[in-house]
């Protein structure tokens, strides 16, 4: 008992152990692993029968069951034993023939399959037997066809489906890989395929010990890893050794196993940075910075954070800046996209004097990515803590490496052999103008100095010189000017927007008005990616708030309209996620949306927005309220539903307490400002906090009080000019704090826009009012039904215009051509009354239109 207690519990702990082994175990030990847990299953097999035959005592002994009946039967049959070598040349065989099954339909997806199962199985063979004479004849074959499948690609209309050209590429990778190995063979066979074939195979069987390699080794003369001794163990217990001889062979398992389940990236992070270390040529270091930076990139996505560390992207960066300072110094070797990649391990590539070596590679995309984890982390750190602004440090660090590859990537197109494509350069000097556009010329002074610094003097920019112009203003044209000639669609319209931000943002404010008008991106914009739209929202908003620091108020009001008076600032300006209560929005489209958001040091001033738009609409719905008050007769016309609706909800109010935000500041200015209180009005204008945020805020100020000042004259004029005959202008600049010269000007343009049914009587400083016809209140009442009345006709028009669209003939019978509305309706021609001797059309009574109709011929 107690003997198999402790088996059952050995057998458990080793079924454990193998288990963990088989995660991170290789092909070789998949296969040594497969043959002793065969063996082992065939053991425990006949211990099985043999138990249970122990297992039956007493009578069972004696009786025979179903099972031994059949066994009874079976003894007469002859049983074949076939040893292990034999069973595995048979299912070698059967995966030969489903190649050669999958090659007469050109199915490449099965044939990539089933080629890998055949090689795992030539590894048990190739351990204990010569190489299979077969399967160099099927490898053989199977590289002829490929040849000829590519060869017939190029010249026939039949392409191959997506499936199976993704199997013939991976194919073509694989035999050209696996073929290398075998090259003596296969040359042998080609040579004489018949002989080849015949000859006999020398079967030496030898004893195999089975041996249990160690996971772990103690290595004494080793000095990898820690100082106690330890090495790092790889596939099959061995000891790692990293050597400059080793390093192509660490990279391309480094490279295959990228994108796979359970591959440790961090771990691949420490084995890189060893090579690093060791890494003796440039080539060498090249190839080892370019992997190792993709995979710190690829440690993101095994993150929970879903944004880069800190620590992971200053290295990151670093690497960067290594690698393009080794490719400055290494002219002879070139890193682009479109290079083919070098498959010898054993040999490094020797290229010859005046031969540029080209490494497979993406300088740009890089330092793109580099720009977008630095973005998603700001996206995801508090803005108010000092984390964010330690982050935001590292901005100037980007934009050095990026004016560092823009320089490399101009050296590369001077380079006429190496076929450099533009993209690459635009999207340099894209990002560039990214980083630039939205800030101050000050702040943008100091970015351009320090990244010149950091780079070497013998560098030098075609596009922006070292020596040119220091004028940031003269900077951002040169780069959108680039990008206008050598780029098309998206990034041309970007870098045309970031142009207008830059010069709105310094309050050129005709200058970005007519490059905005001159473009008609508002009547395309639509069509753009989101980012793109984002952009615009963007920089209509920064024209709007140049045109209000530049005094002008209706224009700032009419380009705000559309974003300010849709109530979704922060969602089209990318400054916030709107979640509504009922809301359509699928998980998925709130994740894109939280990642279009921008990070906090780019964001507008909401507050501010609202507080332009606020008193910009105040300033010109005040004076039209108490216009269309004062005279019925004229159509009443709505600026901002926004700000009337706002005001709406203001007057309902039983009490009203002090102003406690910007509305309630707003709206108690507009309460006193269409009382004629402007100083009152201005005085709740500008004690509004937020101006204080705006550059020359006292000038700011000034502004609005003389904009008060005189949107009050012109409102007191609208509301009291029903009740006054004659008015000295004098009275009224001193009312309104005025010069009469200003008062004389105001009242002359409110009477040339006849908005004002008045005179100026200059010898007397006198404005003299005419008196038109008195409308008593029934009148007024009938003007306003007339209204209404003509404006239903026309709804109704509308209506059966849009129901009758299309149908020419619709109030036509047969017999008749009468027009819309019956005989001699509007519009038509007449209708025939048929015959004269009194015979009526087919289908009866004509139709006369109904009420539309006697309406309309009315």
């Amino acid at each position: 008992m107690t003997s198999r207690f402790f088996t059952q519990g050995d057998s458990s702990s080793e079924s454990s152990s193998s288990d963990g082994e088989e995660l991170y175990s290789d092909p070789e030990a998949e296969a040594k692993s497969e043959d002793e847990s065969e063996e082992e299953s065939e053991e425990e097999e006949e211990g099985s029968e043999s138990s249970d035959d122990d297992d039956k005592t007493g009578v069972n002994k004696f009786l025979r069951d179903q099972e031994s009946s059949e066994e009874s039967e079976d003894e007469d049959k002859v049983t074949v034993v076939k040893s292990a070598k034999d069973k595995r040349l048979e299912e070698l065989e059967g995966v030969v023939k489903l190649i050669d099954n999958a090659r007469k339909i050109n199915d490449w997806s099965s044939i990539s399959t089933e080629f890998d199962k055949l090689n795992r199985q030539v590894v048990k063979l190739a351990e204990k037997e010569k190489l299979p004479k077969i399967y160099v004849k099927t490898i053989s074959e199977l590289e002829d066809f490929m040849n000829e499948t590519i060869a017939m690609q190029k010249v026939t209309t039949k392409k191959l489906n997506a499936t199976n050209a993704r199997g013939l590429n991976a194919m073509k990778q694989k035999i050209k890989r696996n073929n290398r190995d075998y090259a003596g063979e296969i040359d042998k066979y080609r040579a004489d395929k018949d002989e080849y074939m015949m000859e006999e195979e020398e079967e030496e069987v030898q004893p195999v010990e089975k041996t249990k390699k160690p996971k772990i080794q103690y290595t004494d003369g080793i000095d990898v890893g820690d100082d106690e001794g330890f090495a790092t163990v790889g596939r099959g217990g061995k000891a790692l050794q990293y050597t400059a001889e080793s390093i192509l062979k660490h990279l391309r398992s480094i490279i295959e196993s990228r994108g796979k389940k359970n591959t440790d990236r961090a771990e691949q992070i420490r084995i890189m940075e060893r090579l690093l270390e060791v890494a003796t040529t440039p080539y060498q270091t090249i190839r080892v910075l370019l992997t190792l930076i993709s995979t710190r990139f690829d440690l993101t996505t095994s993150t929970s954070t879903n944004y880069m560390s800190q620590e992971q992207w200053k290295m990151a960066e670093h690497e960067y800046s290594k690698l393009l300072g080794m490719l400055e110094d290494n002219r002879n070797m070139v890193v682009v996209e479109q290079a083919e990649e070098w498959e010898d391990d054993e040999k490094p590539p020797q290229p010859a004097t005046g031969e540029i070596l080209k490494i497979p590679g993406s300088i740009v995309s890089i330092a793109e990515r580099l720009d977008d984890e630095l973005t998603r982390s700001l996206q995801h750190i508090d803005p108010h803590t000092g984390e964010y602004i330690e982050r935001l440090s590292d901005e100037q660090a980007l934009y050095s490496n990026i004016l560092r590859g823009l320089i490399y990537i101009e050296d590369l197109q001077k380079n006429d052999k190496l076929e450099t494509p533009q993209d690459g350069a635009n999207r340099m000097v894209m990002r560039r103008l990214e980083h630039i556009y939205f800030k101050p010329s000050q702040v943008v002074t100091i970015l351009e100095e320090t990244a010149w610094k950091s780079i070497p003097s013998q560098l030098d920019s075609k596009i922006t010189p070292r020596d040119g112009p220091k004028d940031i203003a003269t900077l951002v044209q040169l780069l959108s000017t680039y990008l206008f000639i050598h780029s098309t669609d998206i990034i041309r319209a970007r870098a045309y927007l970031c142009q207008v931000y830059y010069f709105a943002l310094h309050d050129q404010y005709y200058r970005a008005r007519d490059m905005l008008l001159m473009s008609h991106m508002q009547e395309t914009i639509s069509n753009f990616n989101i980012n793109t739209q984002i952009l615009f929202n963007r920089t209509l908003v920064q024209v709007g708030l140049c045109a209000f620091r530049a005094n002008l108020v209706y224009e700032s009001q009419n380009t705000l309209q559309d974003i300010c008076g849709s109530g979704r600032q922060k969602e089209l300006l990318a400054q916030g996620v709107m979640i509504q209560r009922y809301s359509q929005v699928t998980p998925e489209q709130e994740k894109l949306e939280r990642q279009r958001q921008l990070p906090f040091h780019m964001h507008i001033n909401l507050e501010l927005l609202e507080c332009v738009y606020l008193t910009c609409s105040m300033l010109l719905e005040v004076p039209l309220l108490a216009q269309t008050g004062s005279s019925p007769d004229i159509k009443k016309r709505v600026i901002s539903k926004t700000y009337r609706r706002l005001l709406e909800f203001h007057e309902r109010q039983i009490f009203t307490g002090p102003p406690e935000n910007t509305r309630d500041h707003v709206m108690q200015a507009s309460r006193a400002l269409a009382a004629g209180e402007w100083k009152k009005a201005a005085d709740y204008i500008n004690s509004i906090k937020i101006w204080d945020l705006m550059a020359d805020s006292d000038k700011i100020k000034q502004m609005l009080s003389e904009q008060i000042q005189e949107e009050g004259l012109r409102t007191y004029l609208f509301t009291y000019a029903p009740f006054y005959d004659t008015l000295s202008v004098a009275t009224l600049a001193s009312v309104f704090d005025l010069t009469e010269r200003k008062v004389a000007a105001i009242v002359s343009k409110m009477i040339a826009h006849e908005e004002l049914a008045a005179a100026l009587d200059q010898v007397n400083s006198a404005i003299i009012f005419r008196k038109g016809v008195e409308l008593s209140r029934l009148q007024s009442l009938a003007l306003t039904l007339s209204d209404k009345a003509s404006g239903l006709i026309e709804a109704n028009e509308r209506t059966l215009e849009q129901r009758t669209q299309g149908t020419a003939n619709a109030f036509e019978r047969q017999g008749g051509q009468g027009g819309r509305g019956g005989r001699g309706g509007r519009g038509g021609r007449g209708g025939q009354r048929g015959d004269r001797g009194g015979s009526r059309a087919r289908g009866g009574q004509q139709f006369g239109g109904g009420a539309l109709g006697g309406a309309i011929k009315a």
